[in-house]
């Protein structure tokens, strides 16, 4: 690892660690089971694709996709833009403790560290993000994104941003290197 990724890598390792040390998910309610406890009464509709389409239909494994991967590193680029600490330590999780582990600080700490190291333009840049999903590498399970897959109105290199892996954990796509 270059010393040029490891401000990126400190920033990634610093946002998991605050969200090991949350004591918990935000914004992981479970839906209500009883919303599939009460199925359609209504013997009306005698089509029989009105009755097998209801639940069925309905996925809820959204964010287990390879794209949800894309979507969550870029609301991670959106954060760093942002310099919303709270969000990018929670999305970057497991890099964090694997930062504080080889004796970093806690994400809360080291971010706005890391923050301070992209110009006021970078971080301007990263606001409106997104990511060439043609430059990235999927997996079921885990999503490679270079650095160059990144655009935004600034380039970004591997040496000042850090190429991302992002791995599906409890249902969620993480940072963890």
């Amino acid at each position: 690892m270059s010393a040029r990724a490891l401000p990126f890598l400190t920033a990634g390792v610093v946002a998991l660690v605050i969200a090991g040390c949350s004591g918990g998910v935000t914004g992981s309610a479970a839906p209500a089971p009883s919303s599939t406890a009460t199925p359609p009464t209504s013997a009306a509709p005698a089509s029989a694709s009105a009755t097998t389409q209801q639940p069925a239909t309905t996925p809820r494994s959204t964010p287990a996709k390879p794209a949800g991967a894309v979507e969550r590193y870029e609301a991670y680029l959106h954060a760093v833009g942002e310099e919303d600490v709270t969000t990018a330590c929670e999305i970057a999780a497991p890099a964090a403790k694997k930062a504080e582990d080889e004796g970093f600080g806690p994400c809360e700490k080291t971010l706005p560290i890391s923050f301070a190291m992209f110009s006021a333009g970078q971080r301007k840049a990263l606001l409106s993000a997104t990511v060439d999903r043609g430059r990235v590498t999927e997996s079921a399970t885990r999503v490679d994104i270079p650095a160059k897959a990144v655009q935004a109105g600034v380039k970004f290199t591997s040496s000042d941003l850090g190429d991302a892996v992002l791995e599906l954990r409890g249902g969620k796509w993480y940072i963890t290197d």
